[in-house]
């Protein structure tokens, strides 16, 4: 038989699917002998049936009047008698706590009738109108629907008539005028009185409190937090208590340690004479806990000995709701606490040094998204202004600068040591110079994995993108906000790539200490301690190996301090922009093999001093080189800006620079209608003649080089976007013919290993047949999500994806969070197969997943050998690697 209530004496907190976490948590204090008035709890599986249905599940009803009668007798009270009522209070409790579902409801059981018995029995009249209007209110907006605003505008209408500051300087007459004020409301809002009978209400505010789980707030709550939306609320029933008695009286919030900083002992808000929803609207100012020491002496002893009871049952940081009722101290509810990222990894420290926890659980009580927040300096928001303009918080931190509108002008004024912020509509490899002299990067279109996102990322820059609330003019270099700011450039402007909040001049900077200790061991606090022990025993426990994604040799001394274990992606399409560009450029415009010969020859010293440099940062450690990727037009000028530029020439009578004619013959020949799908990775080393050779020998000669000057170089070559065997084949076989050449020529052996990116759909599928020549699979999550969702990043972020995720189509971007049912399943198919052809096949992911936390449990689950991300993720993909080794219950399966 399914029993739909449950008394708070029949529960724990391992209950709490069944109670949420509200019934959970108040049936584990009533099971520790704490004082909490008794109730009863609906479970989850009511409101499941009721959401089904419609109705209320056969027999709740019953179980409901069973209960009530229990809780009356317990309190020699029947709900809403005239003489001396019961009242109780209706609570949502889901499993999670969601700030979406429905407000408390107080007071229930109060009516025309009762109130006068209330009044009577607790010897002050104006406590029982006081709470009477409460109820009216409360019920009136949560459960019949009225607008709050009209409440509170009634309110603030007689205490400013009255001359009053705030509700305590109502009296009887004033609160007995504001019920009859609130009722006209209901009936002129609804149509329907405010109902007297005490049954009806407590059995509507139940069902309000199921309705209120696909509430519009409450299912974007979920969407955001990734909570599955048929889980289902509870409902918790209590006696009331109390705490606007009087000066005696009062409720209050507390911590059994600072959320803020965790550091130990009782932290919250009292406020005297109010009931508990008073302290959280802020209706009054409430004084610190600490306080509550003088005022009631033996009271806050108790609530003392009571939090350090419950922190030490639930070895955690805990957060009370509590009331004072003349002078007597109930618990109303407890849950593990909210707490910021420097609060979590000190709590989780002190806890394991006080033996409280393991190491182990101590490493589940953080995530990775905490300790990124803890690496970024931080704007101190409390001396910032307004913000001008508000995007997407694309990539963590906080930096400041003179607006500029260019690359160039980046770079130029980066040189002389100025600080600026790169301002584009979007970016394109072009604006990579001034990326990098930049302190951060804003966009007015683009969202987290446009292309500046995810550079800038890479790089620890600062970003913002899909700013809407500016409109930029590159060509007078200016943008304009929407409350009509206009910033030259020149101008000094904050960026907050936390919260993605602009500002104009300088918001002043908190730095961070966890980044010094990243960069230079120097433990400066005891949040910064506590992160070192963390990640060192993450590092202890975890199986995959962390690798960073770097293309330049101070990228991969940096992701070696951060504790990489070697380059899972050099891209070496980077090495060839700023000014190695004019020698592609001469390449692509040869028309004879020896001029294209030349141009790469004069590219083969700068690539060996790149790759040396990579090699001897990751001296020991692997480092895997992608070919050339991308088609090679991006090497050239924007298409339309060529053909602009040779048309205003010719229009006024001129004759166009020969050169520019002919990189525009080049642009047009080559335009390509959808470049993703076209002639790029292996296809362009098969069908250009000394591509593939000219890298592979730079690889090889560095490799080489290294080896003379007493290194342990281990170098990898990746073969891109490879979507049958036969191309890796082709590539392989000219890949070994350099290596041996290389090898003759130096007389040193040169071995690398060669293997591919799988980033097709038709490569994951056929990977057993591609692994007889692949010796590694890295994931290109990135494009295989494209391809397999048909999706062009670039174009449907800004298109639909905000409306996708509103409409609960994604619960987050599968750009951000690998999407395990598609893109997921590809991968474990492709690993599965490929090491049942090849058994020692080494498997990683290279996309921007690999940073990624809830992914890395993914890849983990899988079964891969390790995950590479940009250089300021590996301390983040580090400790989620650590987390995913203890995450036993994590198939790798949809959640």
């Amino acid at each position: 038989m399914v029993h739909y209530v449950y008394d708070f004496q029949d529960g724990d907190r391992d209950l709490a699917d069944l109670l949420g976490g509200k019934g959970a948590n108040l049936a584990e204090m009533t099971r520790l002998g704490l004082p909490v008035p008794p109730g009863f709890t609906v479970t989850t599986e009511a409101c499941r049936a009721f959401l089904a249905t419609g109705e209320e599940p056969e027999g709740m009803s019953a179980e409901l009047s069973r209960h009530l009668s229990t809780l009356e007798k317990s309190a020699g009270r029947l709900l809403g008698h005239p003489d001396d009522p019961l009242l109780v209070s209706v609570r949502s409790g889901a499993r999670f706590s969601m700030p979406g579902m429905m407000e408390t409801v107080l007071d229930i059981g109060l009516n025309d009738a009762s109130v006068l018995g209330l009044a009577k029995a607790s010897g002050s009249e104006r406590f029982a109108w006081d709470s009477y209007r409460r109820l009216i209110q409360m019920y009136g907006s949560t459960v019949m629907g009225v607008d709050p605003v009209l409440f509170d505008e009634a309110m603030t209408l007689l205490k400013e008539a009255r001359d009053a500051p705030d509700d305590l300087h109502l009296d009887v007459s004033d609160l007995a005028w504001l019920v009859e004020t609130y009722k006209r409301l209901v009936r002129d809002e609804t149509g329907r009185d405010f109902p007297q009978s005490p049954a009806q209400q407590l059995q509507q505010a139940i069902l309000a409190v199921f309705r209120s789980w696909n509430a519009e707030r409450a299912r974007l709550y979920r969407r955001r937090e990734h909570i599955p939306d048929d889980l289902g609320t509870a409902v918790t029933v209590q006696r009331m208590v109390f705490g606007n008695l009087g000066p005696d009286s009062g409720s209050g919030v507390a911590f059994t340690r600072d959320p803020a900083t965790g550091r130990p002992g009782l932290y919250g808000d009292y406020l005297a004479n109010a009931q508990g929803e008073d302290v959280v609207a802020g209706i009054r100012d409430a004084v610190p806990l600490a306080d509550l020491e003088r005022l009631d002496p033996r009271s806050y002893r108790q609530l003392r000995d009571h939090a350090q009871t419950l922190e030490r049952h639930y070895r955690d940081l805990c957060d009370i709701e509590f009331t004072i009722e003349r002078g007597t101290l109930w618990m109303l509810q407890t849950r593990i606490g909210k707490r910021t990222a420097e609060a979590a990894f000190a709590i989780a420290a002190e806890l394991v040094g006080e033996g409280l926890i393991t190491a182990d659980e101590g490493l589940k009580r953080v995530h990775g998204e905490q300790l990124g927040r803890l690496m970024f300096p931080r704007f101190d928001t409390d001396k910032a202004g307004a913000a001008i303009a508000h995007g997407v918080p694309a990539s963590p931190g906080a930096a400041a600068g003179t607006a500029v509108f260019d690359s160039a002008e980046a770079v130029r004024r980066g040189k002389t040591g100025e600080q600026v912020v790169l301002v584009r509509e979007e970016t394109t490899p072009d604006d990579l110079p001034g990326m990098v002299a930049a302190q951060a990067v804003l966009t007015s279109r683009g969202g987290k994995t446009s292309h500046a996102a995810v550079v800038a990322r890479g790089m620890g820059r600062v970003c913002v993108c899909g700013a809407q609330d500016i409109t930029v003019n590159t060509g007078a270099r200016r943008f304009t906000a929407r409350d009509g700011t206009v910033v030259e450039e020149g101008t000094f402007i904050s960026v907050d790539g936390s919260t993605g909040d602009v500002y104009t001049g300088a918001v002043p900077l908190i730095p961070s200490a966890t980044m010094r200790y990243l960069e230079s061991g120097e433990q400066a606090n005891a949040v910064v301690a506590a992160v070192a022990r963390t990640l060192e025993h993450a590092d202890a426990v975890r199986r995959l190996e962390v690798r960073a994604n770097a293309d330049m040799p101070e990228d991969a001394t940096r992701a070696r301090r951060f504790g990489a274990q070697g380059i899972g992606l050099c891209r070496t399409e980077h090495m060839f922009l700023g000014e190695r560009r004019k020698l592609v450029e001469e390449m692509i415009l040869s028309r004879t093999q020896a001029g294209r010969d030349k141009a790469l020859a004069a590219l083969l010293p700068l690539q060996r001093q790149d790759f040396t440099g990579m090699l001897e940062a990751m001296d020991g450690l692997p480092v895997t080189i992608r070919l050339l990727d991308p088609p090679l037009h991006e090497f050239l000028p924007d298409r339309t800006e060529l053909a602009v530029r040779v048309a205003s020439v010719e229009a006024s009578g001129g004759q166009p620079d020969a050169h520019d004619l002919e990189l525009l013959d080049a642009v047009n020949r080559m335009h390509e209608e959808n470049p993703m799908l076209g002639l790029r990775g292996v296809r362009l080393g098969i069908v250009v003649p000394g591509l593939v050779a000219i890298q592979v020998r730079a690889v090889a000669e560095a490799v080489a080089e290294r080896v003379r000057a007493g290194g342990s170089p281990r170098a990898e070559i990746m073969v891109p976007l490879v979507g049958s065997v036969e191309e890796l084949r082709l590539a392989r076989k000219e890949v070994a013919r350099v290596l041996a050449e290389v090898g003759e020529e130096t007389g040193v052996p040169v071995r690398c290993p060669v293997g591919t990116m799988i980033e097709l759909p038709r490569a994951a599928l056929t990977a057993g047949r591609i692994a007889e020549e692949a010796e590694f699979f890295s994931f290109g999550t990135n494009d295989l999500t494209q391809t397999t969702w048909g999706f062009s990043r670039d174009d449907v972020e800004a298109a639909f994806f905000s409306a996708y995720l509103d409409k609960g189509v994604f619960a987050a971007s599968p750009f951000e969070t690998l999407d395990r049912e598609g893109v997921g399943r590809l991968v474990r198919i492709a690993v599965e197969e490929g090491r049942e052809s090849r058994p020692e096949l080494q498997t990683g992911v290279c996309g921007e997943h690999g940073g990624d936390p809830e992914s890395i449990h993914f890849f983990h689950a899988v079964g891969l050998d390790y995950v590479s991300c940009s250089p300021f993720r590996v301390p983040v993909a580090r400790l989620e690697a650590g987390r995913a080794a203890l995450d036993v219950t994590d198939t790798g399966d949809s959640r």
